[in-house]
């Protein structure tokens, strides 16, 4: 694409088929911000990152495995060409040159007929900028209107001197970085303000997709989803992952869901970064086990109704010798009872805790992915929640929670 200036324009995209030629890492960055903007997205590629295949499991988009056909291109009002592979992007463009579809290119921005900005979002307000063809420039820009709006950290100083600097050429190091529940507002201040420095981003499948979609192009983005009871990349793997790219010189975030340390096993990766040498911080993140309860009117304590919480790991169930919960104690507790990753054990997990004292009709209830656009608000009994829940087809993630809570702002005269 030559000559003339960018004409800047909104598309709105909700119900309309969108093509994603790829299913890779720029795909797993580009295709959150469609599926937020309500696109019915088509995915065509022989394989896809455990992140996107999260989005196919939950019939959020739509994917051939195959290699592109021009049909594809049918009913579609905007591709979006993710592979590295020029020829095969030049013929996706062609075709889409061909039905006057406009298309996003990731490996030739000249070659393309549409440019996505560098995006920031606060609350209702999104800003897109376009720099000429500098990624660099047009992040930077979107960086400091960011500070402005209050979403950042303030002047971002060091994040776009760095973002000048040529990868690698600095002293290593790691962040562990929670990226908290799911709304990406709800990263931290610091978090953000290391994820815009970083060379490299190590990303699992509950990070909310938005804040990849805010990294700069040249960011190495390494999927390291564990989609439960699914293809994951071995905890092993990701530690030497995050240590090559320290010791070579890089800036190494990695990206976790929620807060680093509940259920994160960010202890592990600290842990390999420390006996290899490598400098390494952790920054907390909003965990859901708080979080998702929260904003679905369930608050884990209330003066009267619970002065304790406690929140434990349901993906082993309770007669398995590896777990180490002792579901009998826990039943005899007064207290809120948070599980999380526990939606396969749910009906073990209730059954136990009844058989060892916990009313049946103790309240309960189920988030699925809670302060997200896809949340789910299940209210039940301990002696029902499995049932009703297996029957509204709830799936990961979700967090259950077990206690009077969970109806005590029902209770509650409006103001």
């Amino acid at each position: 694409m030559s000559g003339g200036n960018l004409y800047p324009l909104g598309l709105r995209l909700a119900g309309r088929r969108v093509l994603v030629v790829g299913g890779g890492a720029v795909a797993t960055r580009r295709v959150p911000a469609l599926l937020d903007a309500g696109a019915r997205v088509v995915l065509v590629s022989p394989e896809l990152t455990p992140a996107l295949r999260a989005y196919v499991d939950a019939g959020r988009l739509d994917w051939t495995s195959r290699r592109f056909e021009p049909s594809d291109l049918d009913d579609v009002w905007l591709v979006q060409v993710a592979v590295d592979d020029p020829a095969a992007a030049e013929a996706v463009s062609a075709a889409a040159a061909e039905r006057r579809v406009f298309c996003v290119r990731a490996d030739d921005r000249t070659a393309a007929t549409a440019w996505t900005p560098a995006v920031t979002r606060h609350g209702p307000v999104t800003v897109a900028v376009s720099g000429g063809g500098d990624p660099r420039r047009s992040m930077a820009v979107r960086d400091a209107i960011r500070s402005f709006l209050g979403a950042g950290p303030g002047p971002l100083a060091s994040g776009s001197a760095r973002q000048g600097a040529p990868r690698g050429t600095g002293a290593g190091r790691v962040a562990l970085v929670g990226a908290g529940p799911g709304d990406p507002e709800l990263i931290t201040v610091k978090g953000w303000r290391l994820l815009t420095e970083a060379d490299v981003v190590v990303a699992d499948r509950l990070v909310p997709g938005l804040l990849l979609d805010e990294l700069r192009p040249d960011v190495e983005l390494v999927d390291a989803s564990k989609i439960p009871y699914g293809p994951a990349r071995t905890q092993e793997e990701i530690n030497r992952i995050l240590v090559d790219r320290a010791r070579a010189g890089s800036f190494v975030v990695r990206l976790k869901g929620g807060d680093p340390y509940v259920f994160g096993r960010g202890g592990e990766e600290v842990l390999a970064c420390t006996a290899a040498g490598v400098p390494v911080t952790v920054v907390p993140g909003v965990t859901s086990s708080v979080a998702a309860p929260g904003v679905a009117g369930i608050p884990v304590t209330h003066r009267g109704v619970a002065h304790e919480f406690t929140v434990v790991s349901g993906h082993l169930p309770p007669d398995d010798p590896a777990s180490l919960v002792d579901w009998s104690a826990l039943a005899r507790l007064r207290g809120t009872l948070v599980v999380l990753m526990g939606l396969k054990n749910l009906a073990r997990i209730t059954a136990t805790l009844q058989v060892s004292g916990r009313p049946a009709g103790t309240p309960a209830a189920v988030v699925q992915e809670g302060t997200t656009g896809q949340q789910r608000v299940l209210r039940s009994t301990l002696g029902e929640i499995a049932a009703v829940v297996a029957g509204a087809g709830i799936r990961p993630p979700a967090v259950v929670v077990f206690g009077d809570v969970v109806t005590v702002l029902e209770h509650q005269p409006a103001e």
